[in-house]
């Protein structure tokens, strides 16, 4: 990391104050592995869902031993949450409720097309999910087909009734810039299924994926026109664009995946998950941690602590990091409240990078609030590399 000169601010805010009030629990669980897929998942095998809940419920307790919480949003994410069994869920829960507390505003559950019925739905709700984030993916059968996902059209127009229906809010994924797909007939068929949220992602061939080994590409003007074509026609519907990939009416927006993009603390639980711990070393900021892949996180004892290795965050790689997912969002961030949070003269010390992507337009500023354009928006890797870079 590079040394700079302090400059001459106010105290240093703590980065946040209080308990975390977010968690992420991943399940790793799932029916089949889509070839674009670059998570942490698997199949089930006899005995792994109760070991895994077995572990999950000594980990909560570790958590809940070291950290205080009041929680605000609870996420299950995956993997497939929505394919672990109703009892299995239920367990799942309770093990979370009874170490961590439940979310006050808002608890999402991902969900797998394929695995909903109107009696599951209205389950999940029981439990105390109000809102569903569902691997629509496409309305195509043809796409659907390409992209390996093992429902069809009908299938996911179902499954977002079902949950509707149950009282959950509704998110829907979409991939975009996948050949043949009709981009425009996915979304509208969205909007009209009611759906109020709808996340957007661009195909990426990740290395190591069955779609980088049968050799399957994503040319640059496709993934640009499905960019620009996605923004056009949800903002046309009256989806605000609050983040690079999801759109929203008023209201809808995510609250946990709002949090991540403020740069906020939240646990994570669950083989493979990523947290933000406050940390206890008053020269840093916080710490991340990512939790080893199942069969490493089941051997790991947590009588002796968490899992994984810690990586310290102190006050530069803060304000990189806060840059780095603030960015992300129409909102951005304010340049005051950063310096104040991390002790750093943010303006002083990013001066060059700040003034080539203005001059670029890939930034805009209005007063201490530094966001990205549009054009920004599309190279914000190019942007943030910039910062990192100095």
């Amino acid at each position: 990391m590079s040394a700079f000169p302090p400059s001459v601010l106010p105290p240093a805010l703590p980065t946040e104050v209080g308990p975390v009030r977010h968690l992420y629990v991943h399940v790793p669980f799932c029916p089949s592995i889509c070839p674009y897929c670059d998570f942490h998942v698997l199949t089930r095998r006899s005995g792994q869902v109760e070991a895994y809940l077995d572990q999950l419920e000594r980990e909560a307790a570790m958590l809940a031993a070291n950290y205080a919480t009041d929680l605000d949003t609870v996420y299950l994410g995956g993997g497939t949450p929505s394919f672990l069994r109703d009892d299995e869920l239920a367990r799942l829960t309770q093990t979370i409720r009874r170490h961590l507390g439940w979310g006050k505003i808002e608890n999402t559950l991902e969900v797998n097309p394929g695995t909903v019925s109107a009696a599951r739905a209205r389950h999940w709700r029981s439990l105390g999910f109000d809102r569903a984030s569902v691997g629509v993916q496409s309305l195509d059968d043809a796409t659907l087909k390409f992209l390996g996902r093992q429902h069809d059209a009908e299938q996911a127009r179902q499954a977002v009734r079902q949950l509707t229906s149950a009282g959950l809010r509704v998110s829907g994924d979409l991939i975009t810039a996948v050949a043949g797909q009709p981009l425009e007939s996915d979304i509208a068929g969205l909007i009209e299924l009611g759906v109020n949220h709808i996340s957007a992602y661009t195909l990426t061939i990740e290395p190591g994926t069955p779609f980088a080994r049968r050799g399957v590409t994503v040319a640059e003007d496709d993934e640009r026109a499905g960019f620009e074509r996605t923004a056009e026609l949800l903002g046309a519907a009256g989806f605000g664009r609050y983040e690079i990939s999801n759109y929203a009416r008023s209201g809808e927006h995510s609250r946990h995946n709002s949090a991540y993009w403020q740069n906020r603390f939240y646990l994570g639980l669950g083989p493979g998950a990523a947290g933000h711990y406050p940390s206890r070393d008053p020269q840093l900021k916080a710490e991340r941690r990512t939790n080893p892949h199942l069969h490493d996180w089941l051997a790991h004892d947590f009588a002796s602590g968490l899992a994984g290795e810690a990586e310290a965050i102190d006050a530069e790689e803060h304000v990189t990091d806060a840059l780095f997912m603030g960015l992300r969002t129409r909102a951005g961030v304010n340049l005051t409240e950063l310096s104040r949070a991390s002790g750093i003269a943010v303006g002083e010390r990013y001066a060059g990078p700040l003034q080539r992507n203005l001059v670029a337009g890939l930034l805009m500023r209005e007063g201490e609030q530094l966001r990205a354009t549009e054009q920004g928006w599309w190279l914000l890797n190019k942007v943030l590399a910039d910062f990192v870079n100095g």
